[in-house]
């Protein structure tokens, strides 16, 4: 063969294998409200008095549209808490209201979200929850055809919490946001998974925050490779070194926050975090294609 026979047939190679690369199509980061203002070492207690500072941070949650479906990626705080305290110290603890401050609207709630980006509950197939805390799994409800993704420890945690995690209901778990849940149709995991086989949407098991955690990676076509932390990591505090308070094991949880720093820095992925104020103000409320 002529090397130019032999170059054109690489080239076809490189088309076939680039054509063949599997990416979502796009993902966008969306809140379910904000909490706050509030003192940060109220969730980061290890942070010292001279970087302490107000937050006000988001409630993130995503909407992933991918070929083989569409997918939302935590489903924020209840409906219930939505416009006033009045309404969540009916369904939350008041003093999750009173430290948290929700500031979240009817219009901001993960139904009304999907409906402003043209989708509709109906019509997603996947729900990924990170974990079962009340700003995480509040309106899983409003999706019983969907497939709900989440480690099976976290189903027994979301259950039955550690009690050194607040087993009371309503506290950082309220199981009125999943006692209509249980017959929904889990796919319940034990470690990594991906979920639709081609490599471009990864559940990545990262306990620690609590017990069977969990967080996502997806690759994009021109956005290249986000990680989706939720809440193993909250802020760029965290991955400064200051552990966040509210955990079911710190060592597991230190294993996974360096977890996520090495996939970032060996792959030259983004990291998104869940309630990084700063982070939401440049790059929240928009798409990544």
């Amino acid at each position: 063969m002529k090397k130019s026979g032999i170059f054109a047939a690489l080239l076809g190679l490189l088309f076939i294998a680039s054509s063949n690369a599997a990416f979502a199509q796009k993902l966008y980061w969306t809140t379910s409200g904000m909490f706050g203002p509030f003192d940060i070492r109220g969730l980061i207690p290890a942070l010292p008095a001279d970087k302490s500072r107000d937050i006000t941070i988001p409630v993130s949650m995503w909407v992933l549209d991918h070929p083989k479906g569409l997918v939302v990626f935590d489903t924020g705080n209840n409906v219930a808490v939505s416009d006033g305290a009045d309404n969540c110290k009916k369904y939350w603890a008041p003093g999750n209201c009173d430290f948290l401050k929700p500031s979240q609207t009817r219009a901001d709630v993960i139904d009304a979200q999907l409906k402003k980006l043209g989708y509709s509950a109906d019509k997603v197939k996947v729900v990924v929850t990170s974990h079962s805390h009340l700003d995480h799994i509040g309106n899983i409800e409003m999706f019983p055809n969907a497939i709900h993704v989440l480690q099976k420890k976290e189903l027994y945690q979301g259950w039955w919490p550690e009690k050194f995690q607040g087993r009371t209901s309503p506290g950082s778990f309220v199981m009125a946001d999943m006692d209509n849940a249980r017959e929904f149709n889990y796919l319940e995991l034990a470690g990594d998974y991906d979920l639709f086989g081609d490599g471009s949407v990864m559940i990545l098991s990262t306990p620690g925050h609590t017990i069977g955690h969990q967080s996502m990676k997806v690759k994009l076509p021109q956005s290249g490779t986000i990680i989706i932390s939720q809440d193993a990591i909250w802020m760029q505090e965290n991955l400064d070194g200051y552990p966040a308070g509210l955990n079911y094991s710190v060592k597991d949880y230190t294993d996974s926050v360096n977890r996520l720093k090495f996939m970032r820095d060996l792959e030259g992925a983004q990291i998104f975090m869940a309630h990084d104020g700063d982070q939401f103000k440049a790059k929240g409320a928009k798409w990544y294609k």
